[in-house]
């Protein structure tokens, strides 16, 4: 609680001491992800002395490149992918991270840099609704790709990121420790077996459409994604084995006129306390280390830190250092 209420009260001091009084804007994804983002990091920090909280979105590269360029941010935090955050903080699109008020000694160094910090660690995971498999069910990632055992549209994650590269790599055999560099041939080969059935997601909330109509029965999802549909009633199928995880990260843009709130509010979202609500309520993992112990244990079993066992990690630095290169053979490969 210490962290919350420190944050708070840079924030509530500097709006006492003249700086801009205007409300903050928070960024992300939208969605049940974005619901939980406003009722446990934003609304609080309002209420324990922050600025208010506008939220927007979803989340857009090119505007954050065109903000910024244009010398006026409009957004002061944005939830993004970690790998775009490494290589967009290199070229000058974010304000380098205040750690004199975000406590960095208490987040996962996996998800550090000097220009952001994790948001919430996910997984990508095998997921199916039960009603359109009679049988045999799913579960491997193998199974994600044999349309002949388990027919059906499959579902996939449209942006070039880390996740659906590495499935396609995985279920044709590679090994977990092999994956990198990646074999971009041997995936788009082996993605080209099933690209007549796939329909793509852009966002979560179309991701869990799609599974719940049934009009992709099966697909590879952002747990959180499942979690919410299993805490609304629907029986869904989760496969943990090969979960492939990542991360979000919390940027600001550079020239924000919003740099000392915005810091402040990040350093909320961060706390232990802030990050413990969050995966409660989204069953995505938290990025503070002191998280674990604020949460019941059976809760905490059923999210992705505790899945350990058959994870593959996605290589972040990887991804930052190939995103153009692999984006633009993604997209073009989708065009086809």
């Amino acid at each position: 609680m210490k962290h919350i209420l420190k944050a708070a009260a840079l924030a509530g001091a500097m709006f006492a001491t003249g700086a801009s009084a205007q409300d903050m804007v928070f960024t992300s994804w939208g969605g049940t992800t974005q619901d939980a983002q406003d009722k446990n990091w934003a609304q609080p920090f309002t209420a324990a002395g922050g600025p208010g909280v506008v939220m927007d979105g979803p989340t857009d590269y090119g505007k954050i490149k065109a903000m910024v360029e244009a010398g006026a941010p409009t957004w002061d935090v944005v939830d993004v992918e970690f790998d775009w955050a490494i290589p967009a903080g290199q070229q000058g699109l974010l304000e380098p991270l205040d750690f004199n008020v975000i406590d960095k000694a208490a987040l996962d160094p996996r998800f550090v840099s000097d220009y952001a910090v994790g948001s919430f660690y996910y997984s990508f995971v095998l997921g199916y609704n039960p009603a359109n498999f009679a049988g045999d069910k799913p579960a491997t990632l193998a199974d994600l790709f044999d349309t002949a055992k388990f027919p059906g549209k499959r579902t996939f994650y449209k942006w070039s990121a880390p996740g659906v590269i590495e499935a396609a790599l995985l279920a044709d055999g590679v090994a977990p420790e092999a994956l990198y560099p990646l074999d971009l041939d041997r995936a788009f080969a082996k993605l080209d077996t099933i690209k007549g059935d796939i329909i793509w997601w852009e966002g979560g909330a179309q991701s869990q459409q799609l599974l719940a109509s049934g009009e992709a029965p099966i697909g590879f999802f952002w747990n959180g994604r499942l979690s919410a549909l299993q805490a609304d009633g629907m029986d869904v199928g989760i496969s943990w084995d090969q979960n492939i995880t990542a991360a979000d990260a919390l940027v600001v843009p550079k020239g924000t006129k919003n740099k000392e709130a915005a810091m402040a509010y990040i350093a909320h979202a961060t706390s232990a306390e802030a990050q413990a609500a969050f995966a409660v309520e989204t069953g995505y993992a938290p990025i503070n280390t002191g998280s674990a112990a604020l949460m019941d244990e059976a809760v905490r079993a059923t999210l992705p830190d505790q899945q350990t066992a058959v994870q593959v990690n996605a290589d972040m630095a990887y991804w930052a250092e190939h995103r153009d290169e692999i984006g633009n053979r993604w997209y073009a490969w989708q065009a086809q």
